[in-house]
């Protein structure tokens, strides 16, 4: 074994031994081996906003028979996200191991994620899973901890997103699960998923947030189709869908808000290279027949459409149009209306000029079908208009 000359003069003065340096330098090695394979990455997301007049996030806090307005901010500049990951991927070995460990700082992050307050912001585990295969079959690969939720159209990690805002179905979905995931691919055109988990949200917004009574759990699944080689221009369409349900939450009175998630999504090639489309379809029951005073379930649906054109290798055109209805029987509720509805549309230029960066302009319009939920007076409250506009420039750095 070779010595560099500093721990040689050490070890010749007494101040180490060579066998000691010989361990230390094994552990070492011990150590640079299981970190050798280990990758960093993430990004930084910011913008900046405009909408015409002075502006508040109308539906905030749930007050407007419409979700939150997925993401948007007032006129200003913003930080985002910061997110950093860490990942040791699986290798081919029948019984592979890995993990995933994700962290995102800033106002974006998934509030069931288990966050501390940092000055008004938040930082969050967004992700932290151990992955196992077990060869059965085509082998079982699964995902143990905290894990990015099976259903939906739109990512929480923007740089993966077609548009800067979030689109309405994002909102009522659960983002993020605590639990057990399987995923089995049956073969190249078909893959399942299933899964048990904590609650998502439905008592607290924190991780762990577990429930003393056992059966109170959240079971889920998904089924993936990829069309093959064969298809011609419809090589690679993708088809999910998939469910999450809570229904064995609450107890008599306590109003636990058990939930069941339904997601149909796809996303097509056509004859023109560089365009491609998408469909979505989320739905959100929320069962209230074990809440006090209250025995009406709270259901709302999203359908929303997409479309991508590449123009060149580093300018894209990215478009969606949503509509929502939501039964206005207090998932969304104010008291002032029986039900809403509520369309957008949203209109992305994304040019990369630099490297490792997205930078976009998006204009977005919505619009709720039933009062006036938009807008803010001189004194910073009361909404006054059913539409609303923003402007953005958002600026994304990968790592």
């Amino acid at each position: 074994m070779k010595f560099n000359k500093w721990t040689v003069g050490l070890a010749a003065v007494g101040v180490v031994s060579l066998a000691s340096a010989a361990r230390a330098d094994e552990k070492m090695s011990a150590v640079q081996t299981a970190l050798s394979n280990t990758t960093l990455s993430g990004y930084v997301d910011t913008a900046a906003t405009w909408r015409p007049g002075t502006d508040q996030n109308a539906a905030s806090g749930g007050v407007a028979h419409i979700p939150a307005y997925a993401f948007a901010k007032n006129d200003g500049f913003s930080l985002n996200a910061v997110d950093i990951a860490l990942d040791k991927p699986e290798d081919e070995s029948p019984w592979a191991a890995g993990y995933h460990v994700e962290l995102m700082l800033g106002p974006d992050m998934p509030l069931n994620s288990g966050y501390t307050s940092i000055d008004g912001n938040y930082a969050a585990i967004r992700q932290a899973y151990v992955t196992l295969r077990t060869p059965v079959g085509n082998g079982i690969d699964w995902k143990v901890g905290v894990w990015d939720t099976i259903i939906g159209y739109e990512s929480t990690s923007s740089p993966l997103d077609p548009n800067y805002t979030r689109s309405y179905g994002y909102t009522i979905e659960p983002t993020t699960a605590t639990g057990v995931l399987a995923t089995y691919k049956i073969n190249d055109m078909l893959s399942v998923s299933a899964g048990i988990a904590d609650m998502w949200g439905t008592t607290a917004d924190n991780l762990n947030s577990t429930s003393p009574v056992e059966s109170q759990k959240a079971y889920m699944g998904s089924i993936a189709f990829t069309a093959p080689d064969s298809a011609g221009f419809m090589k690679g369409a993708t088809l999910t869908v998939g469910a999450i349900d809570a229904a064995g939450l609450g107890t008599a009175g306590s109003g636990a808000g058990a939930a069941t998630s339904l997601y149909v999504g796809a996303t097509i090639p056509t004859p023109v290279t560089a365009l491609k489309v998408g469909a979505a379809f989320d739905y959100l029951d929320v069962h209230n027949s074990r809440a006090a005073g209250n025995t009406q379930d709270d259901s709302t649906w999203v359908a929303g459409l997409y479309a991508s054109f590449q123009a060149t290798d580093k300018l894209s055109f990215n478009t969606r149009a949503e509509y929502l209805s939501s039964d206005g029987s207090g998932l969304y509720d104010n008291g002032a209306h029986p039900g809403n509805a509520a369309e957008e549309f949203t209109a992305t230029a994304q040019y990369n000029l630099w490297a490792n960066v997205i930078s976009r302009v998006e204009f977005r319009w919505d619009h709720a079908e039933h009062g006036n939920f938009f807008g803010a007076d001189s004194t910073g409250g009361g909404a006054f208009r059913a539409n609303d506009f923003l402007l953005a420039l958002n600026v994304i750095y990968q790592f």
